[in-house]
């Protein structure tokens, strides 16, 4: 399994995030800094996220993206769309409730604009382990379901000792 890796290209007024291998929390910094990218970015009006090439996603990259529908529509944008051709990570979508989110679609993005890729963020103990917590408590808030899922992952990062 190829190891995370994040391409981005914005075209027009479209932002597209392509995740491709192995896509786990080591990306969360490198994720969460280009969604304030995003975010700031007055221009953009939507967001796709191709999840054509992903083989996984652990739960703190499916809370980040979560995240990303929560601010879209705090900001206006249109609903995101996510690309899945691969039905494992598809099903997964929707044993957490995305589909009430994003527009879920087989068909591959297409744009002239060359996606580039993002180059890999690290952050300390302490910024990983606040964007992890973040993740799970915006999964948990999308259902009922993920809400007990995810209760004592949230439960036991918030007693973690932090780092001094």
């Amino acid at each position: 399994m190829q190891t995370g890796k994040l391409l981005a290209a914005k075209s027009k007024n479209t932002y597209i995030l392509k995740l491709l291998g192995d896509v786990r929390l080591t990306l969360c910094c490198t994720l969460d800094q280009l969604f304030e990218q995003v975010f700031s970015d007055r221009e953009v009006e939507s967001i796709v996220i191709d999840l054509s090439q992903a083989d996984n996603l652990d739960s703190t990259t499916l809370g980040l993206l979560a995240k990303i529908a929560v601010k879209a529509s705090v900001a206006g944008l249109n609903q995101p769309s996510i690309i899945s051709s691969n039905s494992d990570i598809t099903l997964l979508l929707e044993s957490m409730g995305f589909r009430q989110y994003f527009l879920i679609m087989e068909q591959p993005v297409t744009t002239d604009k060359a996606l580039e890729e993002v180059p890999q963020l690290a952050g300390s103990e302490e910024h990983i382990r606040t964007k992890v917590l973040e993740a799970h408590r915006t999964l948990m808030s999308m259902n009922d379901s993920n809400r007990e899922a995810f209760k004592s992952v949230v439960q036991a990062l918030e007693e973690c000792p932090h780092p001094t």
